[in-house]
Parts: C-alpha cells; structure tokens; sequence
C-alpha cells in the first residue's frame, strides 16, 4: 500500500476580506515518492499553499499533516519550515560569489568529510551539474543556477522538494531536460515533489497527479491524462489545452447539438476529412508550430481552430471539410 507522506485537510488562508486571494477550503493528499503539479493563473493562490504545506504561512483554517503530525506554523517555531522538506523559490537563495561545489555542500555538517563530498558529487551528478562544480554562481544561466538551487535542497536527503515556479528563468531548450530531470530524480531518490507553476505544460511533462487552482479553490484533481481529456470546467480545458469554446448559438450554426449552454473541444479533436457529418470551413490563418500548423477555420461566422499534421496541405483561403469529431458540453 502507498504510505501517504503529506495530508492537506480544509486548508484556507485569505489576505484580503473583500476581494479574492489566498486558498480556499482544500483537501488533498499526497503519496511518497508522487510529483504533484500544482497549476494555475498568477495570483490564483499556488505560492500561498505552498507555503502554508511548508510551514511559512500559518492557516486560518484547516491543517497540513506531514506524516500524520501536524506540520507547525511561523509562530510555533524558532525557524520556520519543516525539517524535512526543503523549498527552491524563484530567487534561489544562492550565493552568488561562492563555487557551485561549496554552495551544496554548506548544507551538510563537517562530521564527516569523505561523506560531505560524496554526497555533494553525488548530488550534482544527478542534477547533470558536476562540470560546473569550480564555476561561480554568478558566472552561471539562470537554468544551471536552478538546478544547483535543486541540487542544495537536495543534497540533505530531503523527504520533500518544494518548487515554487522552477522553469520560469529557464529557457526552452533547458526547460525540457530539466523537467526530465526532476521526474528521474524523483524516481531514483523516492523524494516527493510539490511543484507550483503557471505552465500546464510543467504538469502535463512530469506530474503523477495535478491539482488545478482558481480563485483560491481546488477545482479539480487527478492523473494529467484524465483532467485533460475529461476537464470539469471549461476554466481547466482552456488552461491545460487552449480550447475553443462555443455558445449554443454558434455551435448551432457548425451544426452540433448541444445538450448545455457552452461546447468546448481541443483544437486536436477537429477531424480535417470528409465524412457525412462534415462541413464546410473557410481557412482563414495558418500558424506554423514547428511540426504541425494550425488552422484558423471560420463557418457561418463562428470561428474554430484545428490541427494540421500534414503542413501545407490546407492554404489561407482554402475552404475544407472538418468534423469537431469530439466535444464537451458545459
């Protein structure tokens, strides 16, 4: 049976009564060893139950269970945080004039020392890092210091690594290894991951489980699979895919019937052949997305979009048969 390390129950914490901020009644729990992605619109309230899940922010309600104890607020302890589980917020906490090698190995005691530097080299091996170990941080990428920030955390056998929007100083080609990484290190290492990000992608790449956040409130949660394919708002469904959502009347004029007041698909699920049930599209843009395009399809005056595999089949000005093969009613 999987031990569950991490227990969030009715958990709110609101800054400002008149307006919305902060977390909102939410209750999950998190198993060793899971990546959980914690996703949603800036201000949507990420940060606050990261914080509140380490112990930097004390709740007006609810608790947070580390292993069936209840995780200690600021006001509890000399320093705040739990022991167990370490935090990498966007700033690093670096210093920035010190070698990368003595920056993770100041996390570990001098008791000693042939320890001290295996677990230092070991560390930074996983992290893909050791190369830079004689290099200032201040001499580094914002990508190599995020991962020498993940490899100082870790280096303590953290039970719990906390990652408050890791990818955002990250460049795009980086970003890929480096989600790639975190997902093998916490398999290899069995450290649970709780990540926050804005990028649905970050959930979508790495996670076991997502929890989607909006307003403060936990609006749905599950396998990144599932809450894509089968979102219960339209909220989710535009944040993970940016999907296109129609009003009865339009999806009327495309033909589609609708038992709800809204219809909401993936761009993907637009079927670009001819069949009994397609109908007649007028492209008016197309996008370039490196190995696909995507169209801009307009009928009656309602406009869709839809994936092209085969780019430069379908032109500006071309009209083609398409079917919304597949959408959800809301």
């Amino acid at each position: 049976m999987d031990e569950q390390i991490i227990s969030v129950k009715g958990l709110s914490r609101q800054y400002q009564t008149e307006q919305a901020s902060g977390v909102k009644d939410i209750t999950f729990n998190v198993k060793k060893g899971e990546v959980i992605a914690i996703i949603g619109e800036s201000g949507s309230g990420k940060s606050t139950l990261l914080k509140c899940i380490y112990g930097l922010i004390k709740p007006d309600a609810g608790e947070v269970l580390f292993k069936g104890s209840r995780i200690l607020g600021p006001d509890e302890q000399l320093i705040p945080g739990h022991r167990e589980m370490k935090m990498v917020t966007q700033d690093f906490s670096l210093n920035i004039y010190a070698k990368v090698y003595d920056n993770i190995a100041s996390m570990l005691s001098n008791t000693d020392l042939k320890a001290k530097q295996e677990k230092t080299i070991n560390i930074m091996e996983h992290l893909r890092i050791r190369h830079l170990s004689d290099k200032k941080i201040i001499a580094l990428s914002g990508g190599e210091q995020q991962r020498v920030a993940i490899a100082k955390a870790m280096v303590t056998d953290t039970a719990v690594l906390l990652l408050d929007e890791p990818f955002s100083q990250v460049d795009a080609l980086l970003k890929n290894q480096l989600r790639a990484d975190i997902k093998r290190i916490a398999t290899e290492t069995g450290v649970t991951v709780l990540m926050v990000s804005h990028d649905p992608a970050d959930g979508l790449f790495l996670a076991d489980n997502l929890l989607l956040i909006k307003e403060g409130k936990l609006i749905q949660q599950g396998k990144p699979a599932h809450v894509y394919n089968h979102p219960e708002h339209i909220y989710t469904a535009q944040l993970l895919g940016n999907a296109v959502v129609l009003n009865a009347e339009e999806a009327r004029k495309l033909g589609l019937e609708i038992s709800a007041s809204q219809a909401v698909f993936y761009p993907e699920w637009v079927e670009l052949s001819s069949s009994w049930n397609s109908r007649r599209f007028e492209v008016k843009e197309v996008y370039y997305k490196g190995f696909y395009e995507e169209l801009v399809l307009e009928r009656n005056g309602v406009t869709i979009r839809a994936i092209q595999l085969n780019r430069g089949e379908h032109k500006k000005n071309d009209h083609v048969q398409a079917n919304i093969g597949r959408f959800l009613n809301f």
